[in-house]
Parts: structure tokens; sequence; C-alpha cells
């Protein structure tokens, strides 16, 4: 992990997903709106990139380069968060598998494979690790809603993003009235990387920009 100074003097924010698209924007700006950001994804690239950008507008960051699925490296981070910060305000799970379009007769076992690992197991991995931090700082937990599910060709995609937003569902009702609270919101439709990759043609000057979509969800908030 590269560590920023004095990390613990501000509310700490784990931003899983971190290296690109809207879990990229969100981290940008939760460090502009004053959070120290724990940005965690496996593409260390893109997370250097967040800590420039990070560092260039006076924030601060503490870069995490793990893989979500990795259930030892996950216990180690929510260990680290416990030990260092003792709490966690924020958590904002957008890292996501998007795998190839498929006739569902079509999937690769692959592919479903690394769908359930990322977008189901590793929030169900993550939930309760992070839950007792969450609850210490009266903290909120933010998913990202995208309902594909039933729709042609997002078979893989499609139903094990519904299957964790049905999990943070549950974990919403539950914890309702104890903590910590949970936040389920709807992006609109982004130019992202992965938006191209499924709608190569589309018009992409019609589409959100993500930082503006990241602002717009933390309002929310």
């Amino acid at each position: 992990m590269t560590v920023a100074s004095d990390p613990t003097t501000k509310p700490l924010a784990l931003v899983t997903g971190a290296s690109r698209g809207l879990g990229f924007a969100l981290a940008a700006a939760l460090a502009e709106a004053g959070w120290h950001v724990l940005a965690v994804a496996r593409t260390s690239g893109g997370l250097e990139e967040l800590d420039d950008r990070i560092q260039t507008a006076g924030g601060s960051a503490t870069l995490a380069p793990m893989d979500v699925t990795d259930d030892k490296a996950m216990a180690h981070l929510a260990a680290s968060i416990a030990h260092r910060w003792g709490k966690l305000g924020l958590w904002v799970h957008a890292a996501i598998h998007a795998a190839p379009l498929s006739p569902a007769g079509h999937i690769a076992a692959k592919d479903m494979d690394k769908s359930i690992a990322c977008n189901l197991r590793a929030t169900a991995t993550l939930t309760p690790l992070l839950e007792p931090l969450l609850r210490a700082a009266e903290g909120t937990a933010l998913f990202l809603d995208d309902p594909r599910g039933g729709e042609k060709f997002f078979g893989a995609y499609g139903a094990t993003k519904a299957a964790q937003i049905a999990l943070a569902r549950s974990w919403q009702a539950e914890t309702a009235k104890i903590g910590p609270r949970v936040v389920i919101e709807t992006p609109r439709p982004m130019a992202t990387a992965t938006r191209a990759r499924f709608f190569p043609g589309e018009d992409r000057a019609s589409l959100a920009d993500i930082h503006e979509e990241a602002a717009r969800l933390l309002a929310a908030l």
C-alpha cells in the first residue's frame, strides 16, 4: 500500500473498484470533499493515476492494489482498517466484472465463474468484514445498481449484478434501524469503457460524464 501523510485525521472512505470509470470518479470526488480515500483495485496503473489526481487537488489517499475476489486479501484489508482507523465512514462498492455479451445458451463457464466471484461472492465476503467498521462510525455503504438482469445477452453480467443488489437490499432492510446505512443508487448511462464494450456503436455525446455523475450521487447521500 502507498500511504499519504496523516491519513487518520480525516474521515475514511473505502472505494472498491477505484481504478477506472465511476469508481475512479467517486474516489476523486470524495478526496476533494475532504475524505481520506482507501482506493482498492487490481489495476496499479489506474490507482496511480487516481493518486496523482487526488494529490494535485490537495487530497489524500491510500492505494491498495488488491483483488476483491481474494478472501485473504479482503480480510487483511478489513483488519488494516480496524488497526489504523478503527472505523469506516463510507464504503463505495464499484468493483464489477463485466463479462462479454453472450446468449444464455453460450455463456462460457469461465465468464460466469468470474462474474459470480466478483459481482456476488466478493460482496458477500466484504459485507460482514466491513459491517462492524461501518457501524462504529455510523457509516454508509453505497451500492450502484445496473438493472440489466433479464435483458438479452446480459446473462452473466445482468444475473450476477442483480444478485449483488438483492443481497444489498437484504442488508439494507436488516440494518435500517441499527445501522449501518445502506444506500442503493442507479447511475445514469455514462461514457465509460465498460459501456463502450457493451454498446460499441452508441453516440457517446448523449451520455453522462463520470465526474458529473459522481458529484450527483454523492450529493444524494
